[in-house]
């Protein structure tokens, strides 16, 4: 059984994020880049599949610039078998990663495709929804838990209610929440094999896969500074600025 995980390299988490002086975008130069949290626990999450015996393969791709390798590398070094890498000095939209993933599943046929819930961003979280429409496949979106039994699929996924448990046949989509997993840390001997493992390199153009934007970004600023708070002496004085200043009351 294959699994075919999809990543996103990104801004790393911990990096207060810059815009370019004009504000016709983010301002990359000279920030650390990382593998996607959500899509960390994706990888996680098939590379524990495979330690268990129900996985035999697992497939990590990106799509972007060639940049992108190192995230494939990471991933190579948490535990994937291989990486493709989808080459395009485009910026990448979900529709178009959807399709792009169709073709890759249409041309390595896994029975599993797991993908973060989101990447942190652009926040679209659509990808995996768009994905399963394509191929008419089963999703489990923002899933907590999974167990997998012969060509049966079991999911627990987080709802505005509580906790949903779906049970779908294989193949089929799911996209992973925080609470899935904890990823593991890359060691040294692993990272060290991850530059032997296989890496393919294809252009997105050879897909047949128009990857041009449909939404383009005409300004980006940041959000207004919020003033800063007073303090009051008494009960009577807070009533008071409610009431005559702020009026909400």
């Amino acid at each position: 059984m294959k699994v075919l995980v999809a990543i996103k390299r990104v801004i790393d988490y911990s990096v207060k994020v810059r815009l370019k002086g004009d504000g016709s975008g983010i301002d990359f130069s000279g920030v650390k880049m990382s593998l996607n949290p959500f899509d960390e626990i994706a990888v996680e999450e098939a590379v524990c599949l495979k330690e268990k015996g129900v996985v035999s393969e697992v497939i990590v791709v990106s799509i972007g610039e060639k940049a992108c390798q190192e995230s494939l590398r990471t991933a190579l070094a948490l535990g994937a078998d291989r990486a493709i890498h989808v080459e395009t000095s485009l910026e990448t939209q979900p529709l178009g990663v959807a399709k792009t993933l169709k073709k890759l599943v249409e041309r390595e046929n896994p029975q599993l495709v797991i993908l973060g819930k989101q990447a942190i961003d652009d926040d679209y979280n659509q990808t995996g929804q768009m994905l399963a429409a394509l191929l008419n496949w089963p999703q489990g979106t923002f899933i907590s838990k999974l167990d997998i039994d012969k060509d049966k699929l079991q999911v627990i996924r987080e709802v505005d209610g509580g906790l949903e448990t779906l049970e779908m046949t294989l193949p089929a989509i799911v996209t992973t929440d925080l609470r899935l997993n904890e990823p593991r840390y890359a060691t040294l001997p692993n990272i060290m094999k991850a530059k032997q493992k296989p890496l393919e390199g294809i252009s997105a153009e050879s897909l047949g896969i128009d990857l041009m934007p449909h939404l383009v970004t005409l300004s980006i600023e940041e959000p207004p500074k919020r003033k800063a708070g007073i303090k009051v002496e008494s009960v009577d004085a807070l009533l008071e600025k409610l009431q005559k200043e702020a009026k909400v009351i």
